[in-house]
Parts: C-alpha cells; sequence; structure tokens
C-alpha cells in the first residue's frame, strides 16, 4: 500500500491548516478501503468492537461531520443522524449490508458538504445549537475536534485493514 498523500503547507494560515489537516484524515481513512472487499469491509475483527468494520468507520465518519457541521454548528435537525438514535447503540456504525462504495460515496458528499459550511464561516463562529453537549464550541474548536476524531478512525481503521489482509502503510 504507497501513498501520496501530502500534508498542508507549512506556511498555511489557520483555516488552510485546520482543512488541510482535516481532509488527509480523510483521506487516510478513504485510502484504507482501497481494494477492500464488500464483505470484508462487514467483517469485524476486533471481537470486543464487532460494529468496528471498515464499513462501520466510514458510517460513522460521515455521520460525525454531519454531526458537528450541520447539527451542532448550523443547528440543523438532528433527526436524519443515527448518532442520535437512543434506541439503539452505536446508531451510525451500522451499516444494513450497504455496499463500502456507496458509503464512501456518502461520506465524500458530506466531506464536501462540511467544506462548503467551514468556507461560508469564520472560525470564531458559535455553532448554533447550544443543546448539543459541545455547544457554545466555535468552529475553530469544532475543526480541531473533527481532526482528533477522523485521526483516531484513521488509525482503527489502518489496525482494521492489517487484521483484514495484512496490508500496512501509513502517509
Amino acid at each position: 500500500m504507497t501513498s501520496e498523500l501530502k500534508r498542508p503547507p507549512l506556511q498555511a494560515d489557520e483555516r488552510t491548516a485546520l482543512v488541510g489537516w482535516l481532509d488527509l484524515q480523510r483521506q487516510i481513512l478513504r485510502w484504507k478501503c482501497e481494494g477492500v472487499s464488500d464483505e470484508d469491509a462487514r467483517r469485524p475483527v476486533v471481537p470486543t468492537s464487532p460494529a468496528m468494520t471498515m464499513a462501520g468507520l466510514v458510517s460513522h465518519m460521515r455521520w460525525t461531520e454531519h454531526t458537528w457541521l450541520e447539527v451542532a454548528f448550523l443547528g440543523g435537525d438532528k433527526k436524519a443522524n443515527p448518532a442520535f438514535d437512543e434506541s439503539r447503540e452505536d446508531a451510525d456504525w451500522v451499516t444494513e449490508g450497504r455496499p463500502l462504495a456507496e458509503l464512501l460515496a456518502e461520506y465524500e458528499a458530506q466531506c464536501a458538504r462540511s467544506n462548503e459550511i467551514v468556507a461560508a464561516a469564520s472560525l470564531d463562529d458559535i455553532g448554533q445549537h447550544t443543546g448539543f453537549h459541545a455547544g457554545g464550541a466555535n468552529l475553530r474548536w469544532m475543526l480541531i475536534h473533527l481532526i482528533e476524531e477522523t485521526g483516531r478512525h484513521a488509525g482503527h481503521a489502518d489496525i482494521v485493514r492489517e487484521l483484514l489482509d495484512g496490508t500496512k502503510g501509513y502517509y
């Protein structure tokens, strides 16, 4: 597994650096899915975490982007987001056998939507959903959190991929 991923410029302004690091972590997650069959994408390899599959990781990260930028930041409706479904634990990880390509396309579209939201706002703008557990956070804080969250799960994808087929590689 080889990569042509690039870090943001060393002398980038704050917005370029934040979005650049987030985009890099997003790319790493997608890269870890390259060549994974639909069957393997749904195969759990961590006995204590059956939802931690490649498909589950992609689904979770799609809904994480939605949670932070469309719900917490813009104040959008959380009903469409399974992360808020209290009747089913880890509902945003459930993929119901959907093809990995479909999940990746939805993730890609959500990332593009997230980047549109970020481009239209100031890093100092405060999230609109004040009832959210991080209500009152500004966009800068949310982007830093998304970098952390995406990087964490890109690392999980690295481990899951290695356990699936022995494929290794980072950056």
